[in-house]
C-alpha cells in the first residue's frame, strides 16, 4: 500500500521512523516549509521533514495544500493518506487523492477534546484518563468518523512532554494494527455521536498568555496548568515584572494550609516551610514549587532558588 504521510514535529517524526522500520511503504511525506526557529531565527526544517531526507523519502513542504502541492501528492498514486500533527486542514480535493482517503491520529478519545491541543487540555482540566483516536479525515476539525481508539490513564505528576511521548507509542501501535486492515478492505469505521460533538469543548491553541500563573485560582488548578503548559510554552509568573517559568510543582491538601494558618496568606506570597518552597493561591490553598526557571538562568529545584531570596516574595497577580 502506497502511503503519503503527513506531519510536522518531533512526535510526528518518529511515527514515520516506525513506519518505515515496520515496513510500510511510505513514498512521500507532507510537510510544514521551513520555520524560523531561535534567538537568531535560522530557517530550520521541520523534524519531519529532516526524518524524511535520513529515510530517502521524498518532501513535500507546503502550509496549504495548493495546486502545487496536490499535483506532487497525486503524482506519487497513494493509496492513503496518514496524518500525525501536519498543522491545517484538508480540503474535499485533498482527501479524495488517496484511494482510501486519509487516516488522522488524535492524541484524545475522541470526541474529547477535538482542536490544537489535546494533550494539554487533558491534563490541565484534570482528567484521569485520556488516550489516541485514530479516524477517517473528513472536511471538519476531528470530526470524522472513527477507526479505533486506545485508552490510558494519565499519571499523577505528568506532564503534557511525558504524556505525549506514551501516546505516541500508542498512536504508532494503533497504526501498524490498522493500516493492513485498510488494504485488506476490513476497516469499518463508527460515526462520532454528532450531539455529543456539539457539547465537549475544543482544545483551543495554546499560548505564552494562557500559561501565564492566575494565582486566585486553587493549586490544584495551577498544577494542572503548569503540568500541561511544561515544556512549551511553560507556565509563568513574575516577580516585580519580571517573568519566571514554572517547571513543576504539587498541589497540598487543606491540612497544610491549616498548619500555616499564621503565616502571610496573601495570594502569590512565597513561604518557606520545612525546606519546602510554599504558594498561597486562592481558596485558601498551597502550592509546592518544585523545578522553576528564573529569566535568563537554567532551570532549577526550587529549594536552591529559594536559598538566594533577600526579602519576602509575592508572584504578580494576573
Amino acid at each position: 500500500m502506497r502511503i503519503v504521510f503527513a506531519g510536522t514535529p518531533a512526535n510526528a517524526a518518529a511515527t514515520l521512523e516506525a513506519m518505515h522500520k515496520a515496513g510500510l511503504e511510505v513514498v512521500a511525506v507532507l510537510t510544514r516549509p521551513d520555520a524560523p526557529i531561535g534567538r537568531k531565527r535560522i530557517l530550520t526544517p521541520s523534524a519531519v521533514a529532516t526524518k524524511a531526507q535520513e529515510l530517502s523519502i521524498p518532501v513535500i513542504k507546503a502550509s496549504n495544500l495548493d495546486r502545487t502541492a496536490l499535483n506532487a501528492i497525486a503524482a506519487h498514486e497513494p493509496d492513503l493518506g496518514v496524518i500525525v500533527a501536519y498543522g491545517a486542514l484538508l480540503k474535499a480535493e485533498a482527501l479524495a487523492l488517496p484511494t482510501y482517503g486519509w487516516i488522522n491520529v488524535h492524541y484524545s478519545l475522541l470526541p474529547e477534546w477535538r482542536g490544537a491541543s489535546p494533550v494539554q487540555s487533558s491534563i490541565w482540566s484534570g482528567a484521569k484518563e485520556t488516550g489516541i483516536t485514530i479516524f477517517q479525515l473528513d472536511e471538519g476539525m476531528d470530526t470524522g468518523p472513527i477507526h479505533l481508539q486506545i485508552p490510558t490513564l494519565i499519571e499523577p505528576g505528568e506532564n503534557s512532554g511525558t504524556l505525549l511521548r506514551r501516546l505516541t507509542s500508542l498512536g504508532i501501535s494503533g497504526l501498524l494494527e490498522l493500516v493492513p486492515r485498510i488494504a485488506a478492505g476490513l476497516a469499518q469505521p463508527a460515526p462520532q455521536d454528532p450531539h455529543l460533538l456539539a457539547t465537549l469543548a475544543t482544545a483551543k491553541k495554546i499560548s505564552r498568555d494562557l500559561a501565564k500563573i492566575d494565582w486566585a485560582k486553587t493549586s490544584s488548578q495551577i498544577e494542572h496548568q503548569i503540568l500541561a503548559m511544561n515544556p512549551e510554552p511553560m507556565a509563568w509568573t513574575s516577580i516585580g515584572g519580571v517573568a519566571i517559568r514554572i517547571c513543576n510543582a504539587r498541589a497540598l491538601g487543606p491540612t497544610a494550609f491549616e498548619q500555616l494558618a499564621e503565616t502571610d496568606s496573601m495570594i502569590g506570597s512565597v513561604t518557606l516551610s520545612d525546606k519546602r518552597v510554599l504558594v498561597h493561591c486562592g481558596h485558601n490553598s498551597l502550592l509546592q514549587l518544585l523545578e522553576l526557571q528564573p529569566a535568563g538562568k537554567n532551570p532549577m529545584n526550587a529549594t536552591d532558588w529559594s536559598r538566594g531570596l533577600t526579602e519576602s516574595v509575592i508572584f504578580d497577580g494576573n
